[in-house]
């Protein structure tokens, strides 16, 4: 298994294993992301489709790393490797509401920690479901997942696989990030507004694209 936890394939394993190795030397410019993620899937490759996406030039600059852990071990793992080392790390959490039994107070910890949390309420689909320009009211993950795939296979054309490691790369072909940003932003601030304070109240919510337009701000201003 690598770093992360997964098992890539072939010329990709090697790219990020040296990639990695090459940057653990420095404090990278533009910040040094610790993602931490319950799931060795959907989340964990569309951040590594996201890293491997951006421009040459700044991938020693900006770097992204992703690692697993149990659900309600998620805080503690990001502490604990962040602070594993001198060289200053951006810890996140990024979990799904799904069937998690201490959804909020992980929420909860993590923000009194300094860990940010970026969860997906009922599942990460709903976020990637915004990059076709919506975000239905759905209340199971399960279905979540099941109206996504139809979403997906209609705009694409292809059958939507949880373990695709090309993911970020066929959402970003065929979708719009920066719409999906906006999107996900107006959903949480109708929850907000509705009187829904708890993140598990919550449908459809997404704070992922937290992280990502922080992500993508910081290459933009540095001409990516």
């Amino acid at each position: 298994m690598g770093k992360s936890g997964r098992r890539p394939s072939d010329a990709r394993a090697g790219r990020r294993k040296d990639r990695n190795k090459k940057v653990d030397s420095r404090i990278p410019e533009l910040g040094y992301y610790l993602i931490v993620t319950d799931t060795k899937e959907t989340e964990e490759n569309y951040f590594f489709g996201l890293r491997d996406a951006m421009p040459e030039k700044l991938k020693g600059h900006l770097v992204i790393k992703v690692e697993n852990a149990k659900t309600e071990k998620l805080v503690e793992k990001a502490l604990d490797l962040a602070g594993k080392e001198s060289q200053p790390r951006i810890p996140w959490i990024v979990f799904d509401r799904d069937q998690v039994k201490d959804f909020d107070k992980i929420i909860k910890l993590a923000e009194k920690s300094g860990v940010g949390a970026g969860w997906s309420n009922p599942c990460f689909e709903i976020w990637m479901y915004a990059y076709f320009g919506e975000m239905p009211v759905i209340m199971e993950s399960y279905r979540c997942c099941e109206q996504f795939a139809e979403k997906y296979k209609k705009v694409t054309g292809q059958k939507y696989h949880k373990n695709d490691e090309d993911i970020y790369r066929k959402l970003m072909n065929h979708g719009d990030e920066q719409a999906a940003i906006r999107l996900a932003e107006q959903k949480y601030r109708k929850c907000v507004e509705d009187g829904m304070r708890k993140p598990s109240e919550m449908y459809p919510a997404s704070r992922v694209q937290q992280l990502v337009r922080e992500i993508k701000e910081k290459i933009k201003s540095h001409g990516g």
